[in-house]
């Protein structure tokens, strides 16, 4: 009754209703005015912050360990104390993307510009060779290597300039063994052969390789789907043709421009995967409703339990990365932390299944032989759905 009486005579100040308590009981609007000193303002970003904070120490560590609780709990009616279903899948989904992002960049920048490994050569046969045989066939196999590498017809000018240089060096290295040996090195004039003959292979395939470099460079013939609309053959065709310039660009294109176009492919990617996600978690809520129709749940029902489902598969994902991320750094400096965060990623991936049928056990309240025979017919079909979903999301990413 104190807090009752203590507003009596006041109005709120947006609809003019009587004020029953710190918020208007017809509009939602406090009693308080957004008009304070700064510590007061402070106080309430704390309180704020700590709220949330404690809804999220009641969400996750149940989410991650205990299959299908938050979802009873949400059917209960007992909602306060955890974060909203949607709201949590979709802040775990940003998260996790962005982290495996992270670890894909990574892992993309220590691959070679143009998609190809760096020409190297081994010469430590050569110098180990212990006469003058050994040492003119260490030689020849490596330059056999090297020439299969330039037959396949894909290296690009710098690699094949490294090629070239690689072969030299490998035939000083012999003429400087030769010469520990007490035998004759070769000619200056062998030294040079190769070198000459690997410039002249390439210049010979100019002209196709020019006409196939055209070709790929987006003048494509365009897409026509008799069915579709001509907006939409049109936006077809020119996400192929970039596509096309976006993989030539990688693949033929010099390294500045390699590296800028792998990027630009892997942010496309990665910026089409949330969407996707958005949309197949729908449909997984209406895989549900088909396998349980008779159940008489609503479709609501199957949508919280795909969430929450979508939400504990995104947490596990941000975990693996980040155990993985965690081992690349710790193994050089601790082997074993990276044995021990090995098997955490293999408990993790194996629980994501096992989760997923107790959780479906437990919400659908149904025997062990009719869950698991709905659970693998869901999963399979999920699985395919996803597969071209992600396949189709990933080549409209790269044609970005």
């Amino acid at each position: 009754m104190k807090q009752l009486t203590s507003h009596e005579g006041l109005h709120c100040a947006n609809c003019g209703a009587a004020m029953q308590g710190e918020f208007c009981h017809e509009c939602g609007q406090s009693i308080h005015g957004v008009l304070k000193p700064m510590h007061h303002m402070v106080e309430e970003t704390v309180e704020t912050v700590l709220h949330i904070d404690g809804r999220i120490v009641h969400t996750l560590p149940p989410l991650l360990l205990k299959p299908g609780f938050l979802t009873l709990e949400y059917f209960a009616g007992r909602r306060v104390r955890y974060i909203a279903p949607f709201r949590l899948m979709f802040v775990l989904c940003l998260l996790s993307f962005f982290v495996f992002h992270l670890a894909i960049d990574q892992v993309a920048d220590k691959l070679p510009a143009n998609g190809h490994p760096l020409v190297s050569v081994d010469s430590s046969a050569i110098e180990a060779a212990t006469s003058p045989a050994e040492v003119r066939k260490a030689l020849q196999d490596e330059l056999d290597g090297l020439q299969r590498a330039r037959d396949t017809g894909v290296l690009p000018p710098n690699v094949l300039e490294q090629a070239r240089v690689g072969e030299q060096e490998l035939r000083q290295a012999a003429n400087q063994r030769l010469a520990a040996l007490g035998a004759a090195p070769m000619s200056a004039a062998s030294l040079a052969a190769s070198p000459a003959a690997a410039t002249v292979k390439p210049a010979s395939d100019a002209k196709p390789r020019d006409a196939k470099r055209k070709a790929s460079g987006g003048t494509s013939e365009p897409i026509r789907i008799a069915w579709l609309p001509d907006v939409a053959n049109a936006r077809l065709t020119a996400l192929a043709r970039q596509f096309q310039k976006n993989w030539h660009t990688f693949k033929r294109g010099d390294p500045a421009a390699s590296a800028e176009a792998k990027q630009r492919m892997i942010n496309g990617v990665f910026s089409a995967l949330p969407p996707t996600m958005f949309v197949m978690i729908p449909v997984f809520a209406i895989l549900l409703k088909l396998f349980y129709v008779f159940r008489r749940r609503l479709y609501m029902e199957h949508l919280i339990v795909a969430l929450h489902s979508h939400a504990f598969m995104f947490l596990s994902l941000l975990l693996i990365t980040l155990a993985g991320m965690l081992s690349t750094w710790l193994r050089p400096h601790a082997a074993w932390t990276g044995y021990a965060l090995g098997w955490l990623q293999a408990a993790l991936i194996l629980w994501i299944p096992t989760y997923l049928l107790i959780m479906q056990k437990r919400v659908y309240h149904q025997g062990w032989p009719m869950t698991l025979l709905k659970f693998w017919f869901v999963g399979w079909c999920y699985f395919w759905l996803l597969t071209l979903v992600l396949m189709v999301a990933a080549v409209l990413g790269m044609a970005r």
